[in-house]
């Protein structure tokens, strides 16, 4: 008989079939035997990671990049998206001390939610600051990019020594995919033209996200401020935001933005010619420099 169908039978029932081939026993017998030859139920373990050969050295670049960046001055930020949330009365992962629980929707179905958030967050390390860019459309590449330009644009943000160039540390899918032509269009069109600085991109590796700084530093933060809350109201959701805090003096702004973003827009080869883009020579999928289309493209 395939081993398959006994591995995936109960106790009860490997006794039955033991008696029908002549061997008298009970399940708990069963057990014990099972027990001594040291046989358990177990479930599947993730421990196999797919990992790119590049990986080391991508990781070795990017900490080269950005401590360069960090001790000339410029501006360093961790951007990415974190987990869209349904608005309205729907449970939230956690439990807060209370008499009674609130009581929330059993099903989450989006025809109750009063909208999806989707909360784009950025965080500079610099000053221990995060800044959460909450949509209630899709999670675009110009969406991801508008949330970077609002940030850069906010008088209230702390300023940098050398502000002529920008180092974005991001992952490598989502809105800020490594292979997004809109998302490097968005960069030249809304980043470096119009505010004539130099874009200089780094993609964490596939399946490396837990080490962007934005993930440990800021989005765990928010999680358990707001843990076991319901998000009911846009409103609600930005004020647990805006007052999330830790042992570290970590200060986040939330701003929601409200516009309709559009999907399956396609960048043809002829537009993506017209970027004043460079490619490094480490990792070049993963790394590179876009400037400014009136200057002049020079060696970096």
């Amino acid at each position: 008989m395939n081993e398959r169908k006994w591995i995936r039978r109960s106790l009860r029932s490997v006794a039955e079939a033991l008696q029908e081939k002549g061997y008298s026993m009970s399940h708990m017998t069963v057990r014990r035997l099972l027990k001594q030859a040291k046989y358990s139920l177990k479930g599947n373990r993730k421990r196999l990671a797919s990992t790119s050969p590049q990986r080391d050295t991508q990781f070795r670049y990017l900490t080269w990049v950005r401590q360069s960046f960090e001790a000339a001055g410029h501006p360093v930020i961790s951007v990415d998206t974190k987990k869209k949330e349904l608005i309205g009365n729907f449970k939230n992962a956690g439990q807060v001390w209370c008499q009674e629980p609130e009581a929330v929707n059993i099903h989450d179905f989006l025809r109750d939610a009063s909208g999806r958030a989707v909360p784009y967050g950025l965080y500079d390390p610099r000053h221990n600051l995060g800044y959460m860019m909450v949509g209630n459309s899709k999670e675009t590449a110009e969406f991801a990019v508008d949330a970077i330009v609002a940030w850069w644009e906010n008088p209230q943000r702390p300023s940098f020594p050398d502000e002529s160039r920008l180092l974005i540390l991001c992952d490598g899918g989502g809105s800020n995919s490594y292979r997004s032509r809109l998302w490097k269009l968005c960069l030249q069109d809304k980043l470096a033209d119009a505010l004539h600085i130099e874009v200089v991109v780094c993609h964490y590796p596939t399946g490396a996200s837990k080490w962007n700084p934005i993930e440990h530093r800021l989005f765990s933060a928010i999680s358990v401020n707001w843990a076991g809350q319901p998000l009911r109201t846009f409103q609600i959701m930005l004020e647990y935001i805006r007052h999330t805090t830790n042992a570290t003096g970590l200060r986040v702004q939330a701003t929601l933005m409200d516009k309709v973003y559009q999907t399956g827009i396609q960048v043809p080869d002829q537009v993506m010619q017209t970027l004043n883009m460079e490619q490094s020579l480490v990792c070049p999928q993963w790394n590179y420099i876009i400037k400014p289309r009136q200057l002049s493209v020079g060696a970096t």
